[in-house]
């Protein structure tokens, strides 16, 4: 017999077998089977309990200087004053037990400033040390503290749409451990975040409805397992439920990197770029590529020949496209000193420029 218990919007079933009283040709007395059913709230809430030993929230002190808008006018007042500032503005996760932890580099851009990260509820430890990576959006920062709890991190060449997420961190600078819920929107998307230091293109991140809040930056979005598939970087303006992450292997790449090294020794080309569409690639008569918008002066690409308004159209004699081969990421996976060829349209010659990778100082 079946009986159906419905709570609030959710649906438990409970199959209960009465032994002895149905007859199916056994003897139900000597086949007792314990059925156990998980429920996505028990899912969430696992989650929840062992990744709030691992999150962070990173807190900026500065001291802002305060104009006098009648200071020389009217009264003999000064001119300036200064006012300390101490504010929540992003979030981490531990990496390591001896104190290093992951957050974006918009969060900790502000050179002049200090920074500090909050554990657990109200334990303040000061940053000893920050590492910027100069190509993602990614900074590393070094704590003076062992004992530490990491996280476990997942696989995000395997996420799939429709995926659970779980997003943890400190919404609108002042929610610390808010807890927000959804699924992978989209994947594979190109993005151009934006905040008061500047603007930055990213590639290949992943999209979710989970709400990602001022603050939620730097976090990291979870599956249903408790493993980080991406760090939390940016939310739209424009739209409501469209949050962004920085798929996990780019960040595993990025830790990689930094442990042989102890810096953030990337290579790069010295490009920016616009993918062109297939769509307007036909309507304009070009080819599908990277139109190069700018070249670094003496960067690799300006050295190899790459000029302003050329479409890079292959790499390594791998066709560019809009979603399946995306050139910063190619070229990100590369060493300093490697070479890559590119395949070059301009004004409807097609040439080919074998570029050195160099490390951006």
């Amino acid at each position: 017999m079946n009986k159906i218990l419905k709570i609030g919007f959710g649906i438990i079933i409970v199959a209960i077998v009465f032994i002895g009283g149905i007859g199916i040709g056994k003897n139900l007395t000597t086949n007792k089977e314990k059925i156990i059913v998980t429920d996505e709230e028990s899912v969430v809430t696992k989650v929840v309990e062992k990744a709030n030993l691992s999150v962070v929230t990173v807190s900026m002190i500065k001291t802002q200087t305060i104009l006098n808008p009648w200071g020389g006018l009217f009264y003999n007042l000064d001119i300036a004053s200064t006012k300390k500032i101490e504010q929540d503005i992003g979030t981490g996760f531990v990496i390591t037990s001896d104190g290093l932890i992951v957050t974006n580099k918009h969060v900790v851009a502000d050179t002049t400033a200090k920074y500090k990260v909050i554990i657990g509820k109200d334990e303040v430890v000061e940053i000893v040390n920050i590492y910027r990576d100069p190509v993602n959006d990614l900074a590393i920062l070094k704590i003076d503290k062992t004992g530490l709890i990491p996280v476990d991190m997942g696989d995000s060449d395997k996420l799939k749409v429709g995926q659970t997420v779980i997003a943890i961190g400190t919404a609108l600078g002042e929610f610390r451990s808010t807890v927000t819920k959804g699924v992978i929107s989209g994947l594979g998307r190109g993005i151009v975040a934006g905040s008061s230091i500047g603007s930055e293109k990213l590639d290949n991140v992943i999209q979710t409805d989970a709400a990602i809040n001022p603050g939620n930056s730097g976090g990291p979005l979870f599956d249903s397992s408790g493993r980080v598939i991406g760090v939390n970087v940016a939310v739209s303006q424009s739209g409501q439920s469209i949050g962004f992450a920085l798929p996990i292997n780019i960040v595993k790449e990025s830790i990689d990197v930094f442990g042989s090294t102890g810096q953030f020794e990337r290579p790069y080309l010295g490009i920016s770029y616009a993918m062109i569409t297939k769509e307007s690639a036909v309507s304009n008569n070009v080819p599908v590529g990277a139109f190069v918008q700018s070249v670094i002066t003496d960067s690799p690409a300006d050295k190899a020949g790459v000029k302003v308004n050329d479409i890079v159209t292959e790499v390594d004699n791998i066709k560019l496209s809009e979603s399946d081969v995306v050139l910063a990421t190619y070229v990100n996976k590369k060493k300093i000193g490697e070479s890559v060829v590119l395949k070059v349209w301009r004004n409807k010659e097609k040439l080919e420029l074998t570029v050195v990778l160099e490390k951006k100082s």
